[in-house]
């Protein structure tokens, strides 16, 4: 397919969608197209004026809101490299991205800047406050007067009105750097993944084929962190290419937080994580399953119920979406198999930052129970396995959305792809005949049993958070057996009138029912209890390699 400049489809959208709404903070502030436009125009003033050329990184780093797709797009249509960085890392993670970045330029949020130094960040020229940039910090006074004198310059460049015409944005080529995005904030595990302009553009083009019925009159919920390349392509980048109109939850994202924008903004197309569905089905759907297991055995009472239980669930997503895509993470299959039985329009796809990141997608009339999909645009998937069908191997993938390898971190690049040149997912999996990939776990997570079998601890913490009052579980491998670190809803038990200690009892009860659903190769030796939710990457996966003992 041949490649055209996604600053260029930008500036076309841009023109075409001059008066309608752009970014939204809910229930707050909305930027049109016109008024995203003045904003990146001002913008790249204080970039020309601060030094800034073509290729300097500059890094952002703030919750999600309607300027942090501003600076977003100001940086990219200058022909900057924006560098993304999750608000919620801690400072020194912060310092070490901005650093190992080499960014000149930051913005951020008030909050996030308390923490901060910028002697800790010496390459940095100006730190700029996200929500007014203002400049909270600069190497000299001449760049603090940027600043100052912003508006006149921008008067004097555009004396009678900024209009459509005179948007003309850096025409970038495939090949060339786009953006920096961070697998994570740690020094020892963090990788500066590389994504060129083909793949942005490759993920544009997809997302339009996809979802065909979306266009300038489409409303999204951005509820994704921005800073990670799930939510900042699928709610963030593909809408502002057609025209769209997206709301950021600019406050922390709540299941009740999450429903209420729903049903508020109707979205044409939800995309989330499957603990939020997951959320829903263990709080409001399992409890009218479980009371009603009588019902579902008469087949006529069965699909009134599943009908009625269809229609609640998509009036509260808002009604008028085409499919929910879930990404990100495992689905629990129970969750997925009750969905799929009464229909409900979703589908779990398959990506990774390093692929910008969609690797493989079916649209949800078109799923299988199990599966991820299958290749999406312009990828091709080949699984390490003598058997392919039978015996997972590694996932290799290569196209259009492969990026172009680590930020100075050559050994980590060349380790990343085979000989032929297939990138590794480092994740497990096999393929039927008409090419739907079934995900078996991580590479890297995967234990071997007392007898060789391979385990995959996530099919094993499926059937633990199915377990009532279980809100998340990480299976590891200690003294040569297996034990489930258990984080509790200690807050839904003390409702229910159950003391901490009736329900970890409770919990440690339910160990004979789970190891009846697992095979005795896996059986889980114990449990322990966790007195606050795992720390979880941005796309909210717990960091197993924290939790390791052996």
């Amino acid at each position: 397919m041949e490649f055209s400049s996604v600053n260029k489809l930008f500036e076309k959208s841009f023109r075409e969608n001059w008066d309608r709404p752009a970014l939204s903070n809910y229930q707050g502030v909305t930027l049109f197209y016109r008024d995203v436009a003045r904003r990146i125009a001002k913008l790249h003033i204080a970039f020309e004026q601060c030094g800034l050329v073509k290729g300097d990184k500059v890094a952002i780093c703030s919750r999600n809101q309607a300027n942090w797709g501003v600076c977003f797009l100001a940086a990219l249509t200058y022909g900057a490299v924006p560098v993304p960085i999750l608000h919620e890392f801690k400072p020194g993670n912060i310092h070490y991205l901005v650093g190992h970045s080499d960014a000149r330029v930051l913005f951020v949020d008030d909050v996030i800047w308390e923490g901060l130094n910028a002697d800790e960040m010496p390459d940095v020229q100006v730190v700029v406050q996200i929500n007014t940039f203002k400049f909270l910090h600069a190497k000299t006074e001449a760049l603090m007067q940027v600043r100052e004198h912003l508006n006149e310059s921008f008067g004097h460049r555009y004396p009678n009105n900024f209009e459509p015409e005179h948007l003309d944005y850096y025409e970038d080529s495939p090949e060339e750097l786009a953006l920096i995005n961070y697998t994570s904030g740690t020094s020892g595990f963090s990788k500066g993944v590389m994504i060129p302009y083909r793949a942005l553009w490759s993920n544009i083009v997809f997302s339009g084929k996809a979802e065909a019925h979306m266009g300038h009159q489409s409303e999204v919920v951005a509820m994704l962190p921005s800073a990670h390349m799930y939510g900042m392509m699928f709610e963030f980048l593909f809408e502002m290419s057609i025209g769209a109109h997206v709301h950021f939850l600019s406050r922390v994202p709540s299941p009740k937080v999450i429903m209420a924008a729903l049903s508020e903004i109707h979205p044409d197309i939800i995309i989330a994580v499957p603990l939020i569905i997951e959320k829903i089905y263990k709080s409001k759907l399992k409890p009218v399953i479980d009371r009603n297991k009588i019902f579902f055995r008469i087949p006529i009472v069965d699909k009134m119920i599943q009908k009625r239980i269809l229609n609640e669930l998509r009036a509260s997503f808002g009604g008028n979406f085409e499919e929910v895509i879930l990404g990100g993470a495992a689905f629990n299959p129970e969750v997925e198999q009750f969905l799929h039985k009464v229909g409900f329009p979703f589908t779990v796809g398959y990506g990774m930052t390093e692929c910008a990141p969609i690797i493989a997608y079916a649209h949800w009339n078109n799923t299988r129970l199990g599966s991820c999909g299958k290749a999406a645009l312009n990828m091709e998937i080949r699984i390490d396995s003598d058997d392919p069908r039978q015996i997972p191997g590694e996932v290799l993938v290569r196209g259009t959305n492969v990026f172009l390898g680590y930020y100075k971190n050559e050994e980590a690049t060349a380790s990343a792809f085979t000989p032929d040149g297939w990138f590794r997912t480092g994740d497990m999996g096999v393929m039927d005949e008409d090419g739907y990939l079934y995900l078996r776990g991580r590479s890297k997570c995967m234990i071997l049993g007392p007898s060789g079998q391979n385990i995959y601890p996530e099919e094993l913490e499926a059937v633990i958070n199915n377990v009532t009052y279980v809100v998340d579980s990480l299976v590891i491998e200690e003294d040569g057996g297996l034990t489930a670190l258990v984080y509790p809803d200690y807050h839904q038990a003390e409702l229910d009138g159950m003391t901490r200690s009736e329900l970890e009892k409770r919990l440690l009860g339910s160990l004979p029912e789970i190891n009846k659903e697992i095979p005795n190769y896996a059986k889980i030796k114990k449990i322990e209890f966790m007195p606050e939710d795992f720390e979880r990457t941005p796309k909210r996966s717990i960091k197993r390699y924290l939790y390791q003992r052996n």
